[in-house]
């Protein structure tokens, strides 16, 4: 059976080991400021899995707080990232892709893979947005790691040679090692209107690039690496409990690039508790929905007996009971967010979300008459198919929930606020909805106005929302294909704003972010197998806009979505032990 992972504590410094003498010299770059970085559990854990290779000595590297510092520094020795061998970036937002250039710029390193020769480092880049579709930034990686961390990192740095040139040892590992995608060994061809024509490698390496997985956690505890006040989650010792979710949202990545969904025994999550206990009182479970942990009443109930302090990344509304209110409350949470996502019966059918009304008013009830004054819901717009009367009944339903929390707020004598989070729906790939369009600016603003406005009058509601040029933005850098490396480039050339970049690539952002794709398209991240067969996803489109609703996900061998049975699961001799 696996063990807890050693975790280590900051000194004042934020130094965690010192004096380590390693071969290979690794920064791992976060391409954010220190606390978001280190909230990463993700991040977290490459770092602890990169430092348990012999010899390897990874240091961590942060965009800085402040703007226009001099030189980005490794946070361990204050090594320069000129200096180590492998720059490592960490993604897992697309938003962040620009901060990747800002990085590599402030470094002195060139941009593109094309312009680097020895001794530049050699710059590698995975983590989930990475492995949705990195195209964006081919021209500025050398190598990408498609897959889960676990099943890759030991491979590729014990096929690793500094000593050899930069080329042969590319294709050695693109050839030997699967899930190692170099942009260099592959050429796009595009048709006349701008689409792609093929994807094919200019070599002999692979036509698609087969993500790692680990298909069984047992062995493979997930937790945190390095303790530090200076995060989101402040001296909380955070344990993955799964990955993945059964449910199907057909608008969410994780519920298919992760599947199967997987779950860790409750003797190594046990384990990882006690282990968290001896650094701090404070446990917090993460995974996508973690109230679909099986036995997770059982860790509820230690919770309550001990002085321990267990918080949850995620319940889902029609799981909410009791035990995990009465949890909370201990816990001393203040504020708990349901996600209904849509505001209509209809809607929430279209993207197979699974909830009903009931269970939402159900589990605003059950919060707040356990202690949790303060409710904040989670809503997009925008979604495929979406009518003016479906963003209608996002307001209707906050004020039956407003009206169910006002009833269950007398019998406590408190009035808490409910906070509405609207946001613009950014279609993802490696879902059902990977084809359909994104809202434009002008109709997401005007359904944002509608949601506002119906709202403004309720008492202790408010309404907070993103810039709607944001989510545009996220959009352009999660569909598109190499092309759109030249606006990142023009966006740090020219240190312009987004409003000002999208302005002016007001065409290619119609392109990539607003317009619907036909289902015969070849999609810039097709190269890439995840597994989950494209015709399947093709088909839960389909269902989706017939508002037809589909099953959870069996967690066991089926045929529906291909990725059980069909030689996608690791095995003997293709990363698994």
């Amino acid at each position: 059976m696996g063990r807890p992972s050693t975790t280590f504590q900051e000194d004042e410094t934020g130094a965690v080991r010192k004096g380590w003498k390693g071969r290979i010299h690794v920064g791992l770059v976060y391409p954010n400021h220190y606390p978001v970085g280190m909230s990463n559990l993700g991040f977290q854990t490459v770092y602890r899995l990169l430092n348990d290779i012999d010899h390897v000595l990874c240091e961590r590297v942060f965009l800085p707080e402040e703007k226009g510092s001099l030189s980005i520094r490794s946070i361990e020795s204050g090594r320069h990232l000129r200096e180590f061998d492998i720059i490592a970036f960490s993604i897992s937002f697309e938003n962040d892709f620009p901060n990747l250039l800002s990085i590599l710029q402030n470094a002195g390193i060139p941009l593109r893979s094309a312009e680097r020769i020895t001794p530049h480092p050699l710059v590698l880049a995975g983590g989930v947005a990475c492995f949705l579709n990195p195209e964006p930034i081919a021209p500025f990686v050398d190598c990408f790691l498609i897959g889960e961390a676990e099943a890759i990192l030991s491979e590729f740095f014990n096929l690793y040679d500094p000593g050899n040139s930069r080329k042969k040892g590319l294709r050695d590992m693109a050839r030997n090692i699967e899930g190692v995608y170099v942009p260099a060994f592959y050429e796009p061809a595009y048709h006349s209107d701008g689409t792609l024509k093929r994807f094919r490698p200019v070599c002999e390496v692979p036509e698609t690039i087969l993500r790692r997985f680990v298909a069984d956690l047992k062995d493979c505890p997930t937790t945190t690496s390095v303790l530090t006040p200076h995060t989101t989650f402040k001296e909380t010792f955070l344990i993955e409990v799964a990955r993945g979710c059964p449910h199907g949202c057909r608008f969410c990545s994780a519920g298919f690039v992760y599947r199967p969904p997987r779950f860790r025994p409750m003797d190594l999550l046990e384990r990882c508790v006690a282990e968290g206990l001896t650094l701090t009182d404070r446990v917090g479970l993460v995974s996508t929905a973690v109230s679909d942990l099986p036995g997770l009443e059982t860790l509820c109930k230690k919770a309550l007996q001990s002085d321990m302090v267990l918080s949850f990344s995620s319940l889902r509304t029609d799981a909410m009971n009791e035990a995990f209110v009465r949890v909370l409350r201990k816990s001393r949470v203040k504020t708990a967010t349901l996600a209904p996502d849509a505001g209509s019966e209809r809607m929430r059918r279209v993207i197979n979300k699974g909830i009903t009304e009931a269970d939402l008013l159900n589990a605003a009830a059950l919060l707040v008459e356990g202690g949790i004054p303060n409710l904040k819901l989670y809503f997009m717009v925008g979604l495929p198919t979406e009518t003016m009367e479906d963003v209608e009944a996002i307001v209707r339903l906050c004020r039956r929930v407003k009206a169910q929390f006002l009833e269950s707020s007398r019998s406590r004598r408190r009035i808490g606020t409910i906070t509405i989070s609207l946001n613009a729906f950014v279609p993802k790939p490696m879902t059902p909805f990977q084809w359909a369009a994104m809202d434009d600016t002008r109709t997401l603003k005007k359904k944002f106005k509608y949601v506002k406005q119906g709202l403004r009058r309720e008492a202790n509601v408010s309404i907070k929302t993103d810039p709607v040029g944001r989510d545009v933005v996220q959009a352009l850098l999660s569909r598109g294909d190499r092309k759109v490396s030249e606006i990142l480039a023009y966006f740090l050339r020219t240190g312009s704003t987004w409003p000002g970049t999208l302005k002016r690539f007001s065409d290619a952002t119609r392109f990539y972010a607003t317009r619907k794709r036909p289902l015969e398209e070849v999609l810039p991240w097709d190269f890439l197998d995840h597994g989950v067969a494209k015709s399947y996803l093709a088909e839960e489109y389909k269902r989706a806009k017939k508002g037809r609703v589909s099953p959870p996900c069996p967690m066991k061998d089926c045929s529906r979505c291909g990725i059980c049975g069909s030689g996608h699961l690791p095995g003997p001799g293709n990363g698994s032990e």
